[in-house]
């Protein structure tokens, strides 16, 4: 047997002019987790759903527990979970019913579909509000559910995009948990994310992806290592950055320059022998600087080290 749960191979998406996956191209392996980590627009969801059977490839193919996306899709949806941004409950039905009329969509029935959606509710932590309208739900309930359905027939992989957006603390953390769970119960987690922090939490090995590309590929500390033993400085100055991020650019040590929500990143040889360099260059443009912290290099440094530009840009 294969220890490879997902095998993708080359794929190639496009929409009119716009490319939105570029040629992708990873494996992961049974019983991981594994993030697809970029921005929004990065071409993480279009290769959801092609990895999904909802969108036909247009070059490529991806193999799901050795079933192709192209010639067997029959085979792929028998071991596959899928849960989507986007929730797909009925708002007027309750937990218990939401899951059970899934459950009937996978085939279902009796007492099996009874003892499944008992186990699920327990699963998502939800057995003791199952009776409520899912209307009543915040959103993190919600998402929970919908994590909930994927998890029904009990499929050999999981998909899970974005989970985590526009829902509170709380419930994110119960998310995060509920994802390890999934993977020690043996289960194969395709995660996608923007957050660079979920990424690094879960991730066993994590592909990065920019403009429909695959940039980057490897665990936590492989990836880190891209940016070698460089430094990253955040600062933040009490003008408009555009002149003093010109003026850093050009200081000497100095890799990169960007800016986000009013926070300037500089990514640095030695932050040491460079901090001086960046007061006296603020000085030169009337600016100052008002804060600094030096950070230990992460996937965000990865990124920008990658792309010029900052992970949530």
């Amino acid at each position: 047997m294969t220890t490879k749960a997902i095998e993708v191979q080359n794929l190639h998406k496009a929409f009119g002019d716009l490319k939105a996956v570029d040629g992708v191209s990873f494996d992961v392996e049974n019983g991981e987790i594994f993030s697809l980590l970029g921005p929004n627009g990065a071409g993480k969801t279009t290769t959801i759903s092609m990895l999904s059977c909802l969108l036909h490839p247009d070059e490529g193919d991806a193999l799901v527990m050795g079933h192709s996306i192209r010639t067997d899709q029959m085979g792929v949806k028998s071991v596959l979970g899928v849960v989507p941004q986007e929730i797909a409950l009925y708002e007027d039905l309750s937990a218990r019913e939401n899951l059970t009329f899934w459950g009937k969509m996978y085939g279902l029935r009796g007492a099996a579909l009874k003892t499944r959606v008992n186990e699920v509710l327990e699963i998502i932590g939800l057995a003791d509000r199952a009776r409520e309208y899912i209307k009543k739900y915040s959103g993190g309930m919600k998402r929970r559910v919908n994590i909930g359905v994927a998890l029904l027939h009990k499929p050999q992989v999981i998909y899970m995009d974005e989970p985590t957006v526009g829902i509170d603390p709380q419930s994110r953390r119960n998310i995060l948990d509920s994802v390890v769970a999934l993977k020690n119960q043996g289960m194969t987690v395709l995660y996608t994310t923007h957050y660079m922090e979920e990424a690094q939490e879960l991730s066993d090995h994590i592909a990065i992806m920019d403009t429909g590309k695959l940039i980057a590929y490897g665990t936590n500390e492989e990836l880190v290592r891209i940016v070698g033993q460089m430094d990253r400085i955040t600062l933040t100055i009490n003008t408009e950055n555009g002149r003093v991020m010109e003026a850093w650019k050009k200081v000497q040590g100095v890799k990169q320059v960007t800016a986000e929500e009013g926070t300037l990143t500089v990514l640095a040889d030695d932050s040491n022998q460079v901090l001086p360099r960046l007061f006296e260059a603020a000085t030169s443009q009337r600016a100052r600087i008002t804060s600094v912290a030096i950070l230990e290099p992460n996937l965000e440094a990865v990124f920008l080290h990658l792309t010029g530009k900052a992970l949530r840009d």
